[in-house]
């Protein structure tokens, strides 16, 4: 799973912070020229990170070491923490697990003054998410840039070994990934004197057991201690008190992976792609309703449109045949095609019609699919997977399924359509962790699109009921 209680955070309150840093900047540059906007995106191949996404090459170190990677490691290494943290910043890299937030800032609340006790990063390698197939690429046909980007990010922190917490369910990327590691420590590059920097860093991976609630970064550490996967309270946070109670950043793969790449080709080559704010290459996952479905690297920022005519062959029946589509994997809303003509594919494009990037995992729905019964499934997902920690979540998840399966059939009333948006705002906000919101977005963006669609069910099912009852007595 890839999520974050920082998502929730950060799209209730998109437009405060968005409105003074656009005030800070007007201050700043009232005087400087504006810049143009970039019109058109899509990724060169030879500015493509992860450059054996398909399998079609050898996985292993010495094909690794073939493409690139593991080279000028140890100079990376020497030029110290500060070196590493400011390219990581300079790309304008967001964290590629759902929340967004800015990865060089977050590795930062890591780099200070020891107290003794040692610092660790832990890799969310969880992909729980229906819809979200990006992670497991990479551990299963690229797990050296995983290894690499464990070492790099670790000298960034200062921290002392990385943990990778795997999803169970992965047995051939966690097979490939032990593999990776024990071919590093062969030779010499991870451990003790890793390349020769005189850093020494060990990587270890730990199989989860099946649940979703460990892609919580602090269900994950719980897990991580042998404990059951529960979200804790925060403060405190990770960064002060984490797995076994030492400083700890918890940080998706894809994330990890890429900071290699950044630091031997500059923050400003990668911040070169996408647009202000929203910088970088980004895997997207495309599924459901689509001619190809796949896994590519593209340009942040892409129109969603774009995205799915060129990489995935189109929706299935042609473009007009769309009829919506969740755009982050099944934590955030649904959107209709009138939003997804010309809807760029970044964190900030997609705040801005009520939805959100999420893990960028496109579920593409055309206007054969029963658009009503794929969120009753997710509702049913979500109540399976609630930890039972929180009242609103335990509690408001079985609600929620309940309803949307009665909403399939048309069996409600209209007025229960705002008794279900009411619920679902019961639950946002009022939970431990973002599973609460996760699960009430999808209603929310249904209702907020899809009512009339909602109210003709229950209109032609009453009919029915009608014609029966009139029928039966006559």
């Amino acid at each position: 799973m890839a999520m974050s209680s920082r998502l929730s955070t950060l799209l209730r309150n998109y437009d405060k912070i968005r409105c003074c840093s656009l005030a800070v900047s007007a201050r700043q540059n009232s005087s400087a020229p504006e810049k143009p906007q970039k019109t058109q995106f899509g990724l060169k191949d030879e500015d493509r990170i992860f450059t054996n996404l398909y399998g079609r090459h050898d996985w292993k170190l010495k094909g690794a070491m073939s493409r690139g990677d593991w080279y000028k490691t140890k100079e990376i290494l020497l030029k110290g923490e500060d070196w590493i943290l400011k390219e990581i910043r300079d790309s304008g890299l967001r964290g590629r697990g759902g929340a967004g937030f800015p990865t060089g800032m977050k590795w930062g609340f890591m780099n200070k003054p020891s107290d003794g006790r040692p610092k660790y990063l832990v890799v969310n390698a969880d992909e729980g998410e229906p819809g979200t197939c990006k992670d497991r690429e990479i551990m299963r046909h690229d797990p050296h840039k995983l290894v690499e980007g464990c070492l790099v990010a670790g000298k960034a922190m200062g921290a002392r070994a990385a943990y990778i917490y795997i999803r169970g369910e992965f047995y051939n990327e966690a097979s490939n990934m032990q593999i990776a590691i024990k071919e590093a420590y062969e030779k010499g590059l991870i451990g003790k004197n890793a390349c020769g920097s005189g850093y020494d860093f060990d990587v270890y991976m730990h199989r989860g057991a099946g649940a979703y609630i460990c892609g919580e970064e602090t269900a994950l550490i719980e897990s991580l201690e042998g404990k059951q996967g529960k979200p804790r309270l925060k403060p405190p946070f990770p960064a002060d008190v984490g797995v076994f109670g030492c400083p700890t950043t918890v940080a998706n793969v894809e994330t990890v992976a890429v900071a290699p790449a950044i630091c031997r080709r500059g923050g400003t080559w990668f911040a070169s792609f996408g647009r202000e704010r929203n910088t970088g290459t980004k895997l997207f996952n495309i599924s459901g309703n689509v001619n190809k479905p796949c896994t590519v690297e593209e340009e942040m920022a892409i129109p969603l449109r774009e995205l799915i005519e060129k990489h995935a062959g189109g929706v299935v029946g042609g473009w007009d045949n769309l009829q919506g589509v969740i755009p982050g994997g099944s934590s955030t809303p649904l959107i209709p095609k009138s939003v997804c003509d010309d809807v760029p594919m970044d964190f900030d494009g997609l705040v801005q019609v009520q939805t959100g990037l999420g893990t960028a995992a496109v579920i593409v729905f055309n206007k054969q699919a029963d658009i009503v019964l794929g969120i009753a499934r997710l509702m049913e997902f979500y109540k399976h997977e609630s930890c039972g920690q929180c009242t609103p979540c335990r509690e408001g998840t079985g609600w929620m399924n309940q309803m949307m399966y009665r909403f399939v059939e048309g069996n409600a009333k209209p007025d229960e359509i705002d008794m279900l948006y009411e619920l679902s705002k019961q639950i946002e906000g009022h939970t431990i962790c973002a599973l609460g919101d996760g699960a009430a977005w999808p209603v929310q963006g249904l209702i907020r699109h899809y009512r009339p669609e909602l109210e003709a069910r229950m209109k032609k099912f009453h009919e029915e009921q009608a014609k029966q009852t009139a029928s039966a007595s006559s």
